[in-house]
């Protein structure tokens, strides 16, 4: 199985022009390390993130050059498990940073919060009701943009850092392709995180990802689509929320005409049974996310 690591030669840009770390052919199975958002700099609670030179967030490996991926195309990323690979994690508050910036709850003085990982959860030492079950996933992943470079603080149409928990093993993640070979990168591991990583930061780690790709030919995807054992997901991401939240909802839609259904009746029955929630309210652009059971979605493929 090939092994992928950057070793300190992380991207801080979603970009067609960083230099290839690897290439994988569709359907090899292949694993991929990440470091955690503050670059593996933040060991102890008096290392404040702010006072770290570090050349940005959300260090990425990558790109990998996907074989035989081509602009329009999609690429499905099959994640098979996500571990983490360090004994502890780092959860922060930065006042300039978060879902409060203005309010009363943001006149806090930066700190930091290290965390202990055993095998099931997330425990502060020192503060008991601080303790959670570990619940993986990637906060960033993203295919390279056609010209642009985009920063790894930002979610857009092909992903980034669009902090949803549904990036998590046994799911698989659908990023259009814009740029040959489409360009890989993931990074920012968190052990846990609720809905709107609202202080700005998760429970931060590095970890190892075991996946694979596929290059479908039949989708017409322009947001990221997120399939899970029980449901389809659309991811939007701008500002402000109520506009990524109707870019999932558009995206979902979208996703149920290739599936069979006209587009009122989608979006009549998504008015009925659809779901949402939230990935971030934090970054330079919020994303939301639109899910639908598949039990009611795959009305047509069961009724052919």
């Amino acid at each position: 199985m090939q092994s992928i690591r950057q070793e300190g030669k992380y991207s801080y840009l979603f970009s067609r022009y960083a230099p290839v770390v690897a290439a994988v052919n569709p359907g090899e199975i292949f694993e991929m390390y990440t470091e955690d958002a503050f670059g593996g700099l933040v060991k102890e609670e008096t290392d404040l993130p702010s006072r770290i030179e570090r050349p940005g967030p959300n260090p990425q490996t990558g790109p990998v050059y996907v074989n035989g991926a081509k602009p329009g195309d999609t690429i499905a990323v099959h994640i098979y498990s996500i571990e983490i690979t360090r004994d502890y994690g780092i959860g922060r508050i930065l006042p300039s940073h978060g879902a409060l910036q203005g309010m009363p709850y943001q006149a806090l003085e930066e700190q930091v919060f290290k965390y202990v990982i055993d095998e099931k959860r997330a425990y502060h030492p020192r503060y008991p009701y601080l303790s959670f079950d570990l619940s993986p996933f990637m906060g960033t992943m993203a295919t390279a943009p056609e010209l642009e470079e985009i920063s790894t603080a930002v979610p857009f149409c092909q992903g980034g850092n669009m902090d949803v928990h549904d990036v998590k093993a046994g799911n698989t993640v659908y990023l259009p392709v814009a740029v040959k070979g489409a360009y890989l990168f993931t990074g920012d591991c968190h052990a846990r995180q609720g809905d709107g990583e609202i202080c700005g930061a998760a429970i931060e780690v590095p970890g190892k990802i075991t996946l694979s790709i596929d290059i479908m030919k039949d989708m017409n995807t322009t947001s990221p689509r997120i399939e899970s054992p029980s449901h389809y997901m659309a991811v939007g991401s701008v500002r402000p929320l109520e506009d990524a939240a109707r870019i999932a909802w558009c995206e979902l839609i979208s996703w149920l005409k290739e599936m069979g259904w006209n587009r009122p009746h989608a979006y009549q029955m998504l008015s009925q049974a659809g779901e949402m929630t939230l990935g971030n309210m934090v970054n330079p652009n919020y994303s939301m996310v639109a899910k639908v059971e598949k039990r009611i979605a795959d009305y047509f493929k069961n009724h052919p």
